[in-house]
């Protein structure tokens, strides 16, 4: 054994990404003595800028938006313990189809080798026991999510590292639930349908399929903080909208699916680090 501490990397697309996604397990393992290492891939310049403007419009300066989005990442990692925030600093992609895709230096246009070696050097150096990132559709589709997947699978194949690995999910029973609420705030929310031509993976997973549900109710007001430090994106960021205690109960249990174990923990699992402790 050694004196190296136990420790989780999420790897995150944008800022606001790491609340969302995987608040509850940041907060819970560094109360629980755990080092946790963000690494978060792209600048978010593609998000609002001041008064909500959007890419392309009148007032959108993606550098202004990319500077004032990094001091709010950073507040919500101090919010959530984070021991270490690591920015690859790729600019950000946009949506699929967007110009901005295919722009210099998005990370959605960087070769996957070329981002995966620089992961693979913080891999190196903090040596996680634990990867969590996203599923190979980037959970919905984005394309900076998509990247960030690829990019994470190919560096551990080029370390070796981590005991566990984890992509991040939602159960359906969820969705459903997510939906009716987000028409109940006013949202304009349709259920997408699998069988409409074009329409991409169904976002989420059965209830059964998902291995590990990690319980961090406990630290939903944490994971709403650090969501409500990501202010300027608040008119995209839903989930403001229904105040700490409905938040805490929809978003309270964060869910995953292990895609790679060394450790034999049987499934379904309620820890991450089950087998490692």
């Amino acid at each position: 054994m050694t004196d190296r501490p136990l420790t989780l990397m999420a790897v995150h697309a944008h800022p606001d990404d790491e609340a969302t996604g995987t608040g509850g397990v940041l907060g819970r393992y560094a109360a629980e003595g755990i080092r946790t290492v963000l690494v978060t891939c792209t600048d978010g310049g593609c998000g609002d800028g001041p008064g909500g403007a959007k890419p392309g419009e009148p007032g959108h300066d993606p550098a202004a938006v990319a500077e004032m989005r990094r001091g709010e990442l950073e507040t919500s990692c101090e919010v959530l313990g984070v021991d270490h925030l690591e920015l690859l600093g790729y600019a950000d992609s946009g949506m699929m189809g967007w110009p901005a895709n295919t722009a210099p230096g998005s990370f959605w246009s960087t070769p996957v080798d070329e981002a995966a070696a620089r992961l693979a050097e913080l891999m190196v150096r903090y040596r996680p026991d634990v990867v969590v990132t996203y599923d190979e559709n980037g959970f919905y589709g984005h394309p900076d999510h998509i990247q960030a997947n690829r990019i994470t699978m190919a560096a551990l194949s080029l370390t070796g590292m981590a005991s566990k690995v984890y992509w991040t999910t939602a159960p359906r029973s969820m969705m459903k639930e997510f939906g009716t609420i987000m028409r109940e705030f006013g949202a304009d929310w349709e259920e997408p349908d699998p069988s409409e031509a074009g329409a991409g993976p169904e976002i989420g997973l059965p209830d059964e399929e998902i291995t590990t549900w990690v319980d961090a109710t406990e630290f939903g007001s944490q994971k709403f903080d650090a969501l409500a430090a990501h202010a300027s994106q608040g008119e995209n960021i839903f989930f403001l909208r229904m105040g700490k205690e409905r938040f805490t109960q929809l978003m309270g249990v964060e869910t995953f699916v292990r895609v790679h174990d060394t450790t034999g923990a049987p499934l379904p699992e309620n820890d991450l680090f089950a087998g490692l402790r």
